[in-house]
């Protein structure tokens, strides 16, 4: 597949999307430490990170824009995660034309003790991620 999008377009963008728990002392204990813990955690630690930074940049500021329900997401970057294998395999064997942002966003969209999702919330999410595209192709454009 990413054969074929390098042959059809040069470059590409993935969001390596995923989830992590934050309460994982009991569904009654306070939740993980917020410092430790950002809303989404973009991964970049595979990537070369120099070559990728408008588009890394400019994803992070969108995402951050967003009025999400009202306020902002707390998004930042490799606190949590730095990205895993499909990011570090796609950044070897596509290092010039494959950028992929290992997102991993905490489960504060769900109750992560019964796998109760919120579904306002997890609509905003897909919301708040339409919204960086734009600015991800433009920037994609530019390289």
């Amino acid at each position: 597949m990413f054969s074929e999008l390098e042959k059809r377009f040069g470059r590409f963008v993935v969001f390596d999307i995923h989830s992590y728990n934050h309460r994982r002392n009991g569904p009654n204990s306070p939740p993980e430490n917020p410092e430790e813990n950002p809303e989404v955690n973009v991964g970049t630690g595979t990537m070369n990170r120099e070559k990728w930074s408008p588009i890394v940049e400019r994803f992070m500021d969108d995402l951050r824009s967003f009025d999400f329900l009202g306020r902002k997401l707390d998004v930042r970057e490799n606190v949590k995660f730095k990205g895993g294998n499909m990011a570090r395999w796609t950044h070897k064997n596509f290092s010039e034309s494959g950028c992929v942002l290992a997102l991993e966003f905490k489960k504060f969209w769900m109750d992560e003790w019964t796998g109760k999702p919120d579904k306002t919330q997890v609509e905003a999410i897909h919301q708040a991620l339409a919204s960086t595209v734009p600015g991800v192709l433009e920037e994609l454009r530019k390289l």
